[in-house]
């Protein structure tokens, strides 16, 4: 997907391979034109030498501000900084963009790269969730603003694996919650999964957690509830079935 939108800011990679030891001599303070200077940054993007050339086009934009290179430079650097894996200045990169350009043309780019960013930092479930938020919030902005775009296309699938990342770490407390016999507490996690994340894989399970709390907290006419919605959406789940058997085990008759 990278190479397909990489291709429409007329980037194309070319093999080779390089560290970034070159740095300091290629973009230390020499005044150049800019187009000398853009034309440096996009051979070294060419060439796949990511953090020079998001260094150079930093440095397009500080030596010629006003320049219609500048504008076009802020989304280079942006990109260059995402393709070194340099995530918080790719990030701030695009959003300087914004700030500056807000109605330009390639606006839902920068905010393609802001929430490609955000999403390539999401850890795994047993971690805090802060980034995999703010990936959500980036990626719904793209869909929001720009729905008929291509970046909005792929900002959905990524969406749905985000949000089923953001249940998962629900479910986890909840567990944990239960496992320490607080039964209250899992139970409002439980809910906030069956609530926020219905459409995730994780909601049926959710559904069976929140019927063994509410049999725990003495309240069966609610995991009735919980089990029959189970049923109503998931009959053929193993869930609904191992809720169907534990009400059958602890509430026969509610």
């Amino acid at each position: 997907m990278m190479r397909l939108l990489a291709a429409a800011l007329l980037i194309s990679p070319l093999a080779a391979c390089a560290g970034g030891g070159g740095v300091k001599k290629d973009t230390r303070y020499v005044a150049r034109d800019v187009n000398t200077l853009y034309r440096a940054a996009q051979e070294r993007l060419d060439r796949r030498q990511y953090r020079i050339a998001a260094a150079l086009f930093d440095e397009v934009e500080r030596q010629h501000p006003y320049s219609p290179w500048a504008r076009r430079a802020q989304l280079m650097s942006s990109f260059s900084y995402y393709m070194d894996r340099e995530y918080a200045p790719a990030i701030d990169a695009a959003q300087r963009f914004l700030a500056i350009h807000p109605g330009n043309k390639d606006a839902a780019y920068a905010y393609y790269l802001i929430g490609i960013s955000y999403y390539e930092q999401i850890s795994d479930v047993t971690r805090d969730q802060k980034i995999t938020q703010q990936a959500s919030n980036a990626l719904g902005e793209i869909i929001r603003r720009y729905p008929d775009s291509r970046y909005a296309a792929d900002a959905r699938l990524k969406v749905d694996l985000v949000q089923d990342h953001l249940a998962g770490k629900e479910m986890e407390i909840g567990r944990f919650y239960q496992r320490s016999s607080n039964w209250l507490a899992a139970s409002i996690r439980f809910r906030e999964v069956v609530d926020k994340y219905q459409t995730t894989s994780h909601a049926p399970e959710a559904l069976f957690r929140l019927t063994e709390c509410y049999l725990a907290l003495g309240i069966p006419e609610e995991a009735k509830k919980s089990a029959a919605v189970l049923g109503a959406n998931y009959p053929g789940n193993e869930w609904y079935e191992r809720a169907y058997k534990l009400m059958q085990r602890h509430a026969p008759s509610s």
